[in-house]
């Protein structure tokens, strides 16, 4: 049987086609000096890949070096690999006459089967209409011929603000213990940075599964203990918990410790059980059936050039305080609380990522490729393939609407409903205009005036632009966002 090379992020068992397959492990140096890796998410992948190596003892190969060609060189034997996760290591194995390239691997459609339903779709391709495939296809949470509960959809039961008290009463997920390789990790990261390799954001504890028993553990206490209140409040936010009910298992699917259909089948054995609500599983399956896929399917049906889409024309850099992480600068509540759980802990989840990060950018114009590439180096989860599809085409509109109906910018008094962000900031949501305007109050109008040309016209966007030719003072609140620019709020 030929070796098998896993990549960090193929890490899983359903990799290998045999328990006793051959094995070939690479970890190299120079991919952590080609970008500044936030430091804990450089500690997840080493842990990761080098747990995995032992555990696979002498059934693998374990070449540490600085580069994938100088490691291949050492093996001297054929090999094989599962489609890599990125269009520059694709390139890379495929180049290589001595390695056999396999189908991808850790994701639940196939290439070959998005490609036939996507081929044979008129206009753009919505992520709504492949879920419906997806789970038609694949038989998940269907009844007979029809969606579970006659709907497919949930998402207007699981739209609900933070509780009052502030408390979601489910309990927090388990953190992992460190061992002796996470001391190993963490003593070679210090040196590697000493030698003038950057990293940024503060290490810390490991927060996140670096091995498939340590995921499968995490993955059993959300089926058991936090999807019954995931969907309902699934895009909450709140400063006291940066947790919620969310499985906090990105990483470990990213990592490909998890097979993302047993996850799936797990949550619809809840609710064939009766041990979660449909909202709540519905709300689970769209995120892992649907949205996952579907980001990873598009990173490779559009073309290259898609990641440098810059519909919008947005031109500025990323400030330094962005890219440093640097919370402490930021008055903004909301904005400060997102920022520093980026810089304390890599992460955090959906809604502070797509509705304060992703929504402040747009607002403020930054370039699209630079978040592309902020988020895919300072989040635990974040991949090329990941983060693409999710600002380029979410949350920065930059392609004009390839994946969305409509840009996701929002004013102040969205995070109001949504968190407890509001009633301690210095800003207020209600007003646009003046010392307490709130950035993104003011920032959504100064938006919408500077794009109301490139936007195309749909429905979901006529109310906003009714009321932003309404506004009397709209002409002195892009000025004023003009003046604030790129400075933290």
């Amino acid at each position: 049987m030929p070796r098998r090379w896993l990549f960090a992020d193929q890490l899983g068992p359903h990799f290998l086609d045999e328990r006793t397959q051959p094995v070939l492990l690479v970890e190299s140096k120079a991919v952590f000096r080609r970008h500044v890796f936030h430091r804990q998410k450089a500690h997840l992948i080493l842990s990761a890949l080098r747990h995995r190596a032992a555990e696979l003892g002498d059934q693998a190969i374990f070449v540490r070096g600085e580069t994938y060609g100088q490691a291949l060189r050492q093996v001297g034997e054929p090999l094989e690999v599962c489609h890599p996760t990125s269009r520059r290591a694709l390139e890379f194995v495929r180049g290589l006459d001595t390695v056999t390239v396999l189908p991808a691997r850790g994701y639940v459609t196939s290439l070959a089967d998005f490609a036939d339903w996507a081929d044979g779709r008129r206009g753009a391709l919505r992520m709504e209409a492949f879920y419906r495939f997806a789970r038609e296809h694949h038989r998940v949470l269907m009844d007979g011929p029809g969606p579970a509960g006659g709907r497919w959809s949930f998402e207007t039961e699981n739209r609900d603000p933070p509780p009052k008290d502030g408390r979601l009463d489910v309990p927090a997920p388990a953190m992992p213990a460190e061992d002796d390789i996470d001391a190993e990790v963490r003593a070679d990261l210090d040196r590697w940075a000493r030698e003038g390799i950057r990293f940024t954001g503060r290490d810390g504890p490991r927060r996140f599964p670096a091995t498939t028993g340590e995921a499968r553990s995490r993955l059993r206490h959300f089926l058991r203990h936090r999807l019954t209140a995931f969907g309902r409040y699934e895009d909450a936010m709140l400063s006291t918990d940066p947790w919620l009910a969310h499985s906090t298992l990105s990483s470990s699917f990213n990592l490909g410790l998890l097979d993302p259909m047993a996850a799936v089948r797990g949550a619809e054995r809840a609710y064939r059980r009766r041990e979660a609500p449909l909202a709540a599983v519905e709300g689970f399956v769209r995120q892992m059936l649907g949205w996952r896929d579907y980001i990873w399917h598009t990173y490779w049906y559009f073309e290259r050039g898609w990641r440098d889409s810059n519909e919008l024309g947005a031109r500025r850099s990323l400030p330094d305080w962005w890219r440093d992480l640097d919370a402490e600068s930021v008055d903004a509540r909301c904005l400060r609380d997102a920022l520093a759980g980026v810089r304390d802990r890599g992460w955090v989840h959906h809604s502070p990522r797509l509705m304060v990060l992703g929504n402040y950018a747009l607002q403020r114009g930054w370039r699209p490729s630079e978040l592309v590439e902020w988020f895919h180096t300072r989040f635990v989860d974040g991949y090329d393939w990941a983060m693409t599809g999710n600002v380029v085409g979410l949350s920065q509109y930059a392609d004009l609407g390839r994946m969305t109906t409509k840009p996701y910018v929002a004013g102040g008094a969205y995070i109001n409903r949504m968190s407890d962000y509001c009633g301690g900031c210095r800003y207020d949501p209600r007003q646009r205009l003046g010392a307490d305007a709130c950035p993104f109050t003011a920032g959504y109008w100064a938006f919408l005036a500077g794009n109301r040309d490139r936007i195309p016209a749909n429905a979901r966007m006529a109310r906003a632009m009714k009321q932003l030719a309404l506004l009397g003072d709209l002409d002195a609140v892009v000025a004023q966002e003009a003046r604030r620019g790129s400075d933290p709020p």
